[in-house]
């Protein structure tokens, strides 16, 4: 074989091209990772949180957060290296009427699709997060088998375990054309090189519409920016990551949780959201964050941040992400769009990836994924669980 010639090219070395290689070199496919940035992690990765959780309103995104959960969870024993899992479970604390009827209204589907999920009264949540403001408050959510896990620890393993099974990165190119003879795919150009491969697959984060430009496909896939930030470490106080649904006139929802070292990690919602690729951090952020955890959690007024961050959330707009082989060319899988959540989708959609090109059906049950699809309607909007 051509050192140029690969079973399967993917492009983006991120929260969901990482672990497609992983699990393709170790199906024995010959995989070529293709990044313009320096090194595996560098984009929207870069930035993620490291919360991973099932609790979703559509069944494709549980069903598939549940597949990363399994393997997250397995991974330090399956390949030795720790990523720092930790299963702490995810909280949606509520308190006003509306949030309450929709969080109880959306139980029945997440248990259909296998969440183990439950309504807790306001004592209990309490309990699990003690010193969050009680006034007004009605109760909640809780989903313990969610959890968190490091992204750069996650990112790292992912690429070495790639690279020992035979895979091949190319990074510091940019992808500029798609190669395709008789409505297939054939490879792809790059700033440097042409590489060959009957797969190609876009996993290009918040620049896949560009991607599919290449070959005349409108892939709906706009970013918009989020901030986040981090705390000095304190002694361990509460296991769930937060979810405070409730918005105010500069953001939606709220969320943040205590990490390995026990930084508290946190992250919200702008409003209005902020489109385009600007991941420059504010002024403005630190005070309507700090703003709202003291809220939330007062015994949090003295902690120390020690940095904030901006990042982009490759959105779609129904809120839900795009796994697809396009029926325009043979060979070209999307998955793509994933809002924010490639970091915990990701393990789940490379494995569906893996399944689809190995045996031509996903893992999910096939009625599951058509959630996924290129080709559905675009119309829903999701919110309070984005």
């Amino acid at each position: 074989m051509s050192s140029n010639n690969f079973d399967v090219i993917i492009i983006g070395a991120g929260s969901v091209g990482l672990p497609t290689a992983h699990f393709l070199s170790k199906e024995k496919f010959s995989v070529l990772v293709i990044d313009e940035k320096p090194s595996a992690g560098q984009g929207q990765n870069k930035t993620v949180i490291g919360g991973v959780r099932a609790t979703h309103s559509d069944p494709a995104k549980i069903q598939t957060c549940l597949l990363s959960l399994k393997v997250f969870s397995s991974w330090k024993e399956e390949t030795g290296d720790d990523i720092h899992f930790q299963k702490g479970g995810y909280s949606f604390p509520v308190y006003d009427e509306k949030d309450e009827k929709t969080l109880k209204d959306l139980l029945k589907i997440q248990k259909e699709y296998g969440l183990v999920i439950d309504w807790l009264d306001k004592k209990d949540i309490q309990q699990i997060l003690p010193g969050i403001n009680h006034d007004n408050l009605r109760g909640g959510t809780y989903s313990p088998d969610d959890a968190n896990v490091s992204p750069l620890l996650t990112c790292v393993s992912f690429y070495n375990q790639s690279k020992k099974k035979g895979a091949k990165f190319k990074f510091n190119e940019k992808v500029i054309d798609i190669l395709e003879e008789n409505e297939r795919v054939v490879g792809v150009k790059t700033s440097k090189d042409i590489y060959f491969a009957p797969i190609v697959i876009n996993c290009a984060g918040a620049y896949a519409r560009q991607i599919g430009e290449m070959v005349e496909l409108n892939i709906p896939v706009y970013p918009d920016s989020h901030e986040a930030g981090i705390t000095e470490p304190v002694k361990k106080f509460f296991e769930p990551l937060v979810v405070d649904v409730r918005g105010d006139e500069h953001s939606k929802n709220f969320y943040f949780y205590q990490n390995h070292h026990g930084q508290v990690v946190f992250c919200l919602t702008p409003h209005p959201l902020v489109p385009g690729y600007d991941n420059n951090a504010t002024s403005s952020f630190l005070p309507i964050a700090a703003r709202r955890m003291i809220n939330l959690f007062p015994k949090l007024q003295n902690i120390k941040v020690r940095r904030t961050w901006r990042g982009l959330y490759p959105m779609t707009p129904d809120g839900v992400p795009i796994v697809d082989e396009v029926k325009e060319l043979k060979g070209f899988y999307l998955a793509v769009g994933l809002c924010g959540q490639g970091f915990m989708l990701g393990p789940g959609i490379a494995l569906n990836l893996v399944n689809i090109i190995l045996k031509g059906t996903p893992i999910l049950p096939l009625q599951v994924f058509k959630g996924f699809s290129f080709y559905r309607d675009f119309g829903g909007a999701q919110e309070i669980l984005r």
